[in-house]
């Protein structure tokens, strides 16, 4: 596939991950609209380009490995998982109830192709350098990819876990920062700012690649910057600038999406924006 034609194939497929999120959380009426829909460029372009997975086989010993740190947005996740074919379609509809493979976090026991449990944030990450780790000691070549949120970094554990990457050379490893500036409960210029956070993870060791999140040719090519970079001892990080909510209008920006489901009306409105904006 030529690259444009890739492009616009992504951008489509982010339309139906939004509509997919939203749907499961209006359903259950609770669950993470806003970090789900900054997310789902993201998110697409790993699940449906990046990354080496086998939906048929979703243990294969040899598939690039994935972690949501900031596991609230799972929704957004789920919905790769299930446009993608590792989960049925019909699950949607049981996001959060009991029983349901879908839980309110990533459930490695529960759903087919999550590799950790995942929800306290911060941990994550550390998992995911784990990961790596006992990807590099074995000799194996797969990539292990981590989803952060912005937010999160305030948590102590992520650069712990980031001074590890960088000890122990894990080139294999790509950080990926959902930079959306906002948190639950409100901005994080407001709540505990985060700085510059390129420049921090460069100050521990890694190579940068910022981009805007949402487009899909320039996450694309901050991929391609991580793969040619492969090899030098050194582990990535993507810092993609994207906005809360994104796709559907009351919800941009506003830290109150943070937690929230849509209303009958709300839904409504979000699904007309998201088909007719994000095309």
């Amino acid at each position: 596939m030529e690259r444009n034609e890739l492009i616009a194939s992504l951008k489509a497929t982010a339309v139906e991950m939004r509509k997919t999120a939203l749907t499961m959380i209006h359903a259950a009426q609770s669950g993470h609209p806003g970090g789900s829909l900054s997310a789902a460029d993201i998110m697409t372009a790993l699940y449906f380009s990046e990354m080496n997975v086998r939906p048929e086989e979703p243990k294969w010993a040899d598939r690039d490995r994935f972690v949501l740190s900031k596991g609230h947005v799972c929704p957004i996740q789920y919905s790769a998982l299930s446009l993608r074919g590792f989960i049925p379609s019909e699950c949607v509809f049981t996001l959060r109830k009991h029983g349901s493979i879908l839980q309110g976090h990533p459930d490695m026991k529960c759903c087919s192709g999550i590799d950790i449990s995942t929800g306290s944030l911060g941990q994550g990450f550390s998992c995911a350098v784990g990961m790596a780790l006992a990807g590099k000691r074995d000799g194996k070549g797969y990539k292990t990819y981590c989803l952060v949120g912005d937010g999160e970094c305030n948590e102590g554990q992520i650069w712990e876990a980031a001074q590890t990457a960088s000890k122990y050379r894990l080139d294999g490893l790509t950080v990926i920062v959902d930079n959306n500036n906002l948190q639950n409960d409100g901005s994080c210029d407001d709540i505990m700012p985060t700085g510059d956070l390129g420049a921090k993870f460069a100050a521990f060791g890694f190579d940068v690649f910022p981009c805007d999140g949402h487009d899909m040719g320039d996450l694309l090519a901050a991929f391609d910057g991580v793969r040619a970079s492969r090899g030098n001892g050194k582990p990535k990080c993507v810092v993609a600038k994207t906005v809360k909510g994104r796709g559907v209008s009351f919800m941009e920006n506003v830290a109150g999406w943070h937690g929230m489901a849509p209303n009958d009306e709300q839904y409504r409105q979000a699904i007309a924006e998201i088909e007719g904006g994000l095309k």
